[in-house]
């Protein structure tokens, strides 16, 4: 599947969904909660303050989100890929049942501009079929002064320690686990989607160009991952 499909991007995140959790606990040893929790711990929500979960897929963050104000209220999350939602739907139906979750596109959500106190995204920006019109729209939404985070994997445009670790991982672990599920060749595709990912530095380029105010780009697990942190 060729990187910047919306469409197919939004079937294969609809095929793989009832096992999406599940495998990312396996691929990421439980980890990728705390990477989230670092997220929010950067961040620092606080009750009262309208947020929204961008690319919330099976509303993993958001719900996360909710458990760290202590509340779901103002609270939305938005993704294209429905089967995705489904699940986050009923995750969320018993104690965050306030979120509200929306079918739609990251990229032209057709929500009211400067709205949203803070943003979130997590692995979904190298998704999108433009990264500056993902920041743009981001931009859009938020109030001034609004911040936002967006969590991924890192791109790495030269040979490094860290980039042929990343190769290793995606082509011995993560694509041989997924393909014990038949996912083989939708989970092949993180690494095809990280070929033309902007790195940190160029994030910051887009992101600035794209309206923001400040950005900065922060690296965790060992530069595995990237938090990109922006102010509107």
């Amino acid at each position: 599947m060729r990187p910047g499909n919306t469409k197919a991007i939004e079937e294969m995140f609809n095929s793989i969904s009832s096992e999406y959790d599940f495998l990312n606990d396996i691929f990421s040893f439980g980890l990728h909660r705390f990477w989230k929790r670092k997220l929010l711990d950067i961040l620092n929500p606080t009750l009262g303050e309208k947020w929204i979960d961008l690319c919330c897929g099976t509303g993993d963050m958001s719900i996360l989100l909710a458990r760290y104000i202590k509340s779901s209220e103002n609270i939305t999350g938005i993704d294209s890929a429905s089967k995705a939602l489904l699940i986050a739907r009923e995750r969320s139906k018993q104690n965050y049942s306030s979120i509200k979750w929306i079918n739609g596109d990251a990229l032209e959500t057709n929500l009211t501009s400067n709205q949203f106190d803070g943003l979130l995204m997590a692995y979904g920006l190298r998704n999108l079929s433009s990264s500056y019109e993902g920041l743009r729209e981001a931009f859009r939404i938020l109030k001034p002064g609004g911040r936002a985070g967006i969590l991924d994997f890192r791109s790495f445009e030269e040979l490094s320690i860290q980039g042929i670790f990343q190769k290793i991982y995606l082509n011995l672990y993560v694509v041989p686990i997924a393909s014990l599920f038949g996912l083989g060749k939708e989970y092949s595709y993180i690494k095809k989607s990280l070929l033309n990912f902007p790195s940190g530095e160029k994030q910051i380029h887009l992101a600035l160009s794209a309206g923001f105010k400040k950005a900065k780009y922060q690296t965790l697990a060992m530069g595995q991952m990237g938090i990109l942190l922006l102010e509107a």
